[in-house]
């Protein structure tokens, strides 16, 4: 799947019950689930690509959805995100599939951008 640069790419969810979570979701939805571990799940059949990740233990909080956009080039991401005054609040970091780091908006959302892992 080809991935467009500084687009909305993924959306994730916190999760505190992995079973309920796929239930509810398959049952109302129709959406289907790959688990990755016991405390991340993606699915897929929702219009956009996403998760549901337990794996800090964060308890969810309002509104608690975090929106991930995809670059091409996550180091120059990093440097415009600094250079437009946002705050980093979790610097680079790799995940199954890629890396990404969090930074807050002007209004103190809370996103991430992610890049794929070159093979």
């Amino acid at each position: 799947m080809a991935h467009i640069h500084k687009a909305i790419n993924y959306i994730e969810f916190p999760l505190t019950d992995p079973t309920a979570t796929k239930k509810f979701y398959t049952s109302v939805f129709g959406w289907e689930f790959q688990e990755w571990g016991p405390n991340y799940l993606s699915f897929s059949g929702a219009g956009i690509d996403g998760g549901f990740n337990g794996e800090d233990k964060t308890p969810v909080q309002q509104p608690g959805v975090l929106v991930i956009l995809f670059s091409h080039d996550l180091e120059a991401s990093l440097v415009e995100i600094k250079e437009a005054g946002a705050a980093i609040i979790r610097d680079i970091y790799s995940f199954p599939g890629g890396r990404r780091f969090h930074f807050l908006d002007p209004n103190g959302n809370e996103l991430a951008i992610w890049a794929e892992v070159a093979e």
